[in-house]
């Protein structure tokens, strides 16, 4: 049953209960057949279930792969454990650590969601008024709620006095909702509209009410979003998806190498006309597993953590705190940024920025001292977030309400009553009484009969009533909440305070019009996005009127381009919004199952979908996109909770901020990977060509490097430069370049050609500095592949500082690059002059010439990149 659309006595049968409520009996039953009025918390992992999860990457996968193929290796070869098993497990199991401590989601959202109910609720029990928690409340309770109240369960009212509910956390309504007893009319009626309704997880603001209860527990709207939260996918971030293709690429090409390498080694035994012997087979089958390691950059996945981590430091440091690491980087290709507007875009805090009267501290005076918010002694205000505007205003014009109710306390009053849209005040004055009405200017209107103009009153004329509408239209055209004040002076006391008796032959004095302001940084920020690439839409519960001046005045809505509706978009079929999402930038009067189908439609647009928002009915959309955002002052925990990342200060321009870190990030991370992959790759050359080539000449397996000169140069010689490559700032232009697309493949944009010459280059130099070595002895020729190798990656991670610019015209300094070379030289040197050293690495002492030699070809490294790069430059901007 839609309750809201039938009689309350068709929903008291519908719910077998009366005005007087259940009897304890009856509600006893109730609560074991229903359960309790509580959300249900989804089945907890246990901490080692959530450790194994970490495993499923298919990076760790190749990795501990890695590890104990090179454990077989040392213990079949060598007779013991390699140590760059240990590495690689030690790596694999810190990325575990560090993802198990990052998890999140639906557990504390869920705790957060029930921390919103009520505690205790006031129900009619046997007739007669209990206290009752509010997880035994059933359906057919009929319950009574007053200002202050937290609603417990959904409920239809019954009956209400000038009764205001605030559902800004649920609706996205800006203020409070004004709530009747009488039926609806209509065949659907959008959730934030439902003025008979009242919902758990909102609170009474105003007035008093008396309601039966008609939904508990999950069956609750807000049940319903605990349900959405926990059923919503959590979908890969575009980093994600790439570094699982690079793991599926890594993975066909190690084993790729593995059966190449061992086809090739059996075929040339069998051609020579030797014997394939177990311990021949054994030897090449190590050596093709060896080449395999090799391809492997061990560093790769310890690279990538720690370059997210420094992002989330350096964010935080921005007022952003990550929750989930590759979210930085997801923002970086954020394509549409769907945020609420309520809290986020505005204030969520109702100002009046408008006012039409002939005296303005008359007009002030009379709409604070007519309403019942409070300005407390440090200048904050309690009340009613549109009375709280109201005294704010007077405050700001140096009229303190404390004091004013001081001089003129109130002695009578005829509450605000949403038939008549009107409230009046009475207050003793030196020369008797003062009445002041503020009110819906319609309403209003009607009940003045003079005006107050340069400090006299006369009679009002039709041409007066004609003005004061024009100027009600214009500031309601501008989606202001307009109100009239009003004023009428009394001799004696009046009899009562019959709102008929007292609210006639007022004195107008003026209009004032209200609205949650836009946050001054937002509009540059939105701006900032248009540049970017970034496409900023706004959906709000708030009315469509209102959402349009705001997106308007930002520059959301731009020509051309609509707005809808949520009643209008649940008209429209999935296939067919799917096909014209992009022609709407502006949702109003949404629930919160259409922001989730607002997300999901960008996304099949395979669109990188970021969706901001600070309150309970944005909970859902948040965890529905690829990146959810949530506030940290006026965010709700439920929706924090979700969130891959919170912004600290509300401020939607750290989401620009956001943005560029996380291009940032994806740039250094395809920085670290072509250089980390083309070393690999040299690696991987070097031995092959040795292999293929010198094993020739020597008749069997020949490797130009040892296992632990391998090991050494993947986490020394590469691991630090690369890390470093993560530091280093942003390029110029990053924000001026349009949002990479989430089906762009890893190695797009000319990365992958550059990665196999570049590697190929290293190899050759490699290879050279070997065969100049190995003049003297095969041992010297191994030393200097190893020197040429270390250096010419020390070089190369220099030339990586910009995938395509040229490193001598860069205006950015990196001091960890600096020191990551520098330590890694350090490092390094010792092993090839300190002979203890050389003898545990397998290295030689060379000639002098032969380290200048060596160094010299490591070297060449960088003019041959600047080269090319000069080239690729006048190629891809020509």
């Amino acid at each position: 049953m839609k309750h809201y659309l039938v009689s309350t006595d068709e929903v008291l049968a519908e719910v077998k209960s009366t005005e007087a409520g259940l009897s304890s009996q009856e509600a006893a039953e109730r609560l074991k057949a229903n359960g309790p009025n509580r959300l249900e918390e989804p089945p907890k992992k246990s901490l080692l279930a959530r450790f194994v999860e970490q495993f499923k990457n298919p990076m760790i996968l190749v990795l501990i792969v890695a590890a104990v193929v090179s454990a077989m290796t040392g213990i079949v070869a060598e007779g013991h454990l390699e140590p760059d098993a240990f590495i690689i497990l030690f790596v694999v199991i810190a990325n575990a650590v560090l993802g198990v401590y990052q998890e999140n989601k639906a557990e504390a959202a869920i705790a957060a969601l029930q921390a919103m109910s009520a505690a205790q609720s006031k129900v009619l029990r046997d007739g007669d008024a209990k206290l009752v928690a509010s997880a035994e409340l059933v359906i057919g309770d009929v319950i009574n709620l007053e200002a202050g109240d937290s609603v417990p369960a959904d409920c239809r009212i019954l009956e209400c006095a000038a009764l205001k509910s605030e559902e800004a956390a649920l609706t996205g309504e800006s203020v409070p909702s004004e709530k009747i007893s009488d039926v609806l009319h209509g065949d659907e009626v959008p959730l934030s509209d439902r003025r008979n309704m009242l919902y758990m997880g909102s609170t009474i603001a105003y007035g008093r009410a008396k309601a039966v209860v008609v939904a508990t527990g999950m069956q609750t709207e807000m049940g319903k979003i605990a349900t959405a939260i926990a059923t919503a996918d959590d979908d890969d971030t575009p980093l994600q998806k790439k570094l699982n293709q690079l793991s599926k690429i890594l993975s066909f090409a190690v084993l790729g190498i593995c059966i190449f390498i061992l086809g090739l080694n059996v075929v040339r035994i069998l051609v020579q006309g030797g014997q394939l012997t177990m311990p021949a087979f054994l030897e090449s089958f190590m050596l093709s597993v060896s080449l395999a390691v090799a391809a492997i950059p061990e560093g790769l996945a310890a690279v990538v953590t720690v370059v997210l981590s420094i992002g989330v430091t350096n964010m935080s440091k921005r007022s952003a705190v990550i929750r989930k690491l590759t979210a930085v980087e997801a923002l970086g290709c954020a394509e549409i940024i769907c945020s609420d507007k309520t809290g986020t875009l505005t204030q969520n805090k109702m100002t009046v920025t408008k006012h039409v009267a002939d005296e303005e501290e008359l007009l002030a005076r009379a709409m604070a001292l007519c309403c019942d918010a409070v300005l407390n002694t440090d200048g904050s205000v309690t009340g009613e977030p549109t009375e709280a505007a109201l005294v704010s205003y007077a405050n700001t014009l140096g009229l303190r309400k404390y004091e004013m109710e001081a001089q003129t306390p109130r002695v009578m009053e005829a509450p605000f009553d949403s038939m008549r849209k009107m409230m009046s005040t009475v207050h003793k004055t030196e020369q008797g009484y003062v009445q002041y009405t503020k009110g819906a200017p319609d309403e209003a209107l009607r009940c003045c009969t003079r005006i107050r103009e340069n400090g006299t009153v006369r009679p009002m004329t039709d041409a007066d009533r004609t003005r004061i509408l024009k100027s009600n239209k214009e500031m309601a055209d501008q989606a202001l909440r307009v109100l009239l004040a009003a004023y009428r002076e009394h001799t004696d006391l009046p009899a009562d305070s019959n709102p008929e008796t007292l609210e006639q032959d007022l004195i107008y004095i003026g209009l004032t019009g209200m609205i949650d302001p836009v946050r001054p940084e937002v509009k540059p920020a939105i701006d900032l996005c248009r540049s970017a690439g970034v496409r900023p839409i706004m959906i709000t519960g708030d009315h469509k009127d209102t959402a349009v001046a705001i997106a308007t005045e930002l520059g959301i809505l731009k020509e051309g381009q609509k707005a809808l509706t949520g009643a209008e978009l649940s008209q429209i079929p999935d296939e067919e919004f799917e096909k014209h999402v992009a022609d709407y930038s502006v949702y109003a009067r949404v629930q919160p199952e259409h922001k989730v189908r607002i997300v999901n439609a960008w996304k099949k647009q395979h669109k990188t979908t970021a969706m901001t928002g600070d309150g309970v009915n944005d909970a859902p959309s948040i965890k529905s996109a690829d990146i959810g955002v949530g506030m940290g002052i006026t965010g709700t925990d439920v929706t924090k909770n979700v969130a891959d990342m919170v912004l600290a200060d509300d401020n939607f321009a750290t989401i620009v901020n956001a943005v560029e870190e996380g291009r940032r990030i994806y740039d250094n991370i395809r920085k670290a990977i072509q250089f980390l992959l083309s070393s690999n790759l040299s690696e991987v050359l070097c031995i092959l060509i040795a292999t293929i080539g010198l094993g020739s000449l020597t008749g069997g397996p020949f490797t130009i490097f040892q296992p632990v000169h391998l090991l050494w140069i993947n986490l020394i010689s590469d691991t630090f430069p690369a890390i470093a490559l993560g530091m280093e700032p942003a390029e110029r232009g990053i924000m001026n370049r349009k949002p990479r697309s989430s089906n762009t493949h890893i190695f797009a944009e000319g990365m992958g050609i550059n990665l196999l010459w570049q590697g190929a280059v290293i190899a050759a130099l490699t290879l050279a500095a070997y065969v100049v070595g190995a003049q003297t002895s095969p041992e010297a020729g191994d030393t200097m592949a190893f020197l040429t190798l270390s250096f010419c990656e020390m070089f190369h991670a220099w030339n990586m500082r910009s995938l395509y610019g040229s490193v001598f015209t860069m205006h950015s300094h990196n001091r960890a690059m600096l020191g990551a070379i520098g330590l890694s030289v350090l490092l390094t040197v010792p092993l090839l002059l300190i002979p203890g050293l050389q003898s545990i690495f397998s290295l030689v002492a060379l000639e002098p010439v032969q380290y200048l030699i060596g160094i010299g070809l490591a070297a060449l490294i960088v003019p041959i990149v600047e080269i090319v790069k000069a080239i690729e430059r006048k190629v891809m901007f020509k």
